[in-house]
């Protein structure tokens, strides 16, 4: 594979080159870090399990996630939070959403003084309806203008490969959107800023549930007429959720939103829709996770995306029938009857 010289956007040579802590070295923690570490971060990778830094420090690889790819130079690793954590200008928090709360309360002694906290998650968080960026100013204790969120299509085997890509960097302060967007910004990774944090998160946490539903309806053989609908639909779901909210609603219609919708329910690189597709198979949820490497975050934030609706008195099928499909053991069929059953409407409600 051949490597881009990383360039450092809107740096000067003689500026100390950011430095970027990346708290994950699962699938998209590692292929963020690439793309921070290509555009001219030094970048610190905090992975669990020692054996995983050793492979990254020694042999510039991750070989449980991505065998045969070469690590840029400006990537080392540790397992100490602490040392990973040291003077970083970004914190980046690559974790499953369900483990952010636990993980982030134990690493906030270590934060830097002024760091930008930056979720790479799309989740809600169950039990509390909270999402991520939620999470992290709670339990980390810092302002809005110091949490960021980096959403959009971005399967990570693509970006690992320096395929174009775009993607949103959202924060309610404008000038922290800037400077990760030039943190991150790579001849083949185009990222763009956008303030409407809860816009972007939601997109990024409903697309997982849609794509199970999409995987669903792949694996029973239902069409590219039924996936459009699902596509189509489950995008008006996610807007209403998100109008409901405050957010912009152009959003949706943006990378955080359709984008990243589209993304997800069409590539087999998508964990959520090979694991709904399974599911569509006929095989049973305890089948599924078994023969599934990674998080799905939409098997568990399903839930906790129909508890945001239904605090908010918004309608959402489709994610009821995934909760239904997933969590209660409706046969996909019995699931399709009643969803197709439903009253019929005017489009726009």
């Amino acid at each position: 594979m051949t490597q881009p010289a990383p360039q450092a956007y809107g740096a000067s040579a003689a500026a100390r080159p950011p430095k970027a802590a990346v708290f994950g070295s699962g699938s998209w923690g590692t292929a963020f870090a690439i793309v921070l570490a290509d555009a001219g971060c030094e970048v610190v990778l905090w992975a669990r399990r020692k054996e995983v830094a050793d492979a990254i420090n020694t042999g510039r690889t991750n070989p449980d996630y991505f065998p045969g790819a070469e690590l840029p130079a400006g990537i080392r690793a540790t397992t100490d939070p602490a040392e990973a954590a040291r003077n970083a200008d970004f914190t980046v928090l690559s974790v499953p959403s369900q483990t952010l709360r636990e993980n982030l309360a134990a690493w906030r002694e270590h934060l830097a003084p002024d760091t930008v906290l930056v979720s790479l998650m799309k989740g809600v968080e169950l039990g509390t309806a909270k999402r991520m960026s939620e999470v992290i100013g709670e339990v980390a204790g810092v302002p809005e203008e110091r949490v960021a969120v980096v959403t959009g299509p971005n399967l990570a085997k693509e970006i690992v490969a320096r395929m174009p890509a775009a993607a949103v960097v959202a924060c309610r302060d404008e000038d922290t959107a800037r400077r990760l967007q030039a943190a991150c910004h790579t001849p083949y990774f185009r990222p763009y800023t956008n303030t409407d944090v809860t816009g972007c998160e939601l997109g990024g946490a409903v697309k997982n549930v849609i794509g199970l539903a999409v995987g669903i309806a792949d694996g029973m053989g239902l069409g590219d007429n039924a996936k459009g609908s699902l596509i189509t639909r489950g995008l008006a779901e996610t807007t209403r959720l998100g109008l409901a909210m405050g957010a912009d609603p152009l959003t949706f219609s943006g990378l955080a939103g359709l984008g990243d919708l589209v993304a997800t329910c069409s590539s087999p690189l998508s964990r959520n829709h090979t694991f709904g597709t399974n599911l569509g198979r006929g095989m049973t949820l305890a089948e599924t996770i078994a023969v599934t490497r990674q998080t799905a975050e939409g098997v568990k934030s399903c839930e906790s995306v129909l508890d945001l609706a239904r605090r908010h008195g918004v309608d959402m099928p489709i994610t009821e029938t995934v909760v239904g499909i997933v969590h209660e053991g409706k046969p996909p069929v019995v699931a399709l009857k009643e969803l197709m059953s439903r009253a019929a409407k005017p489009e726009r409600r």
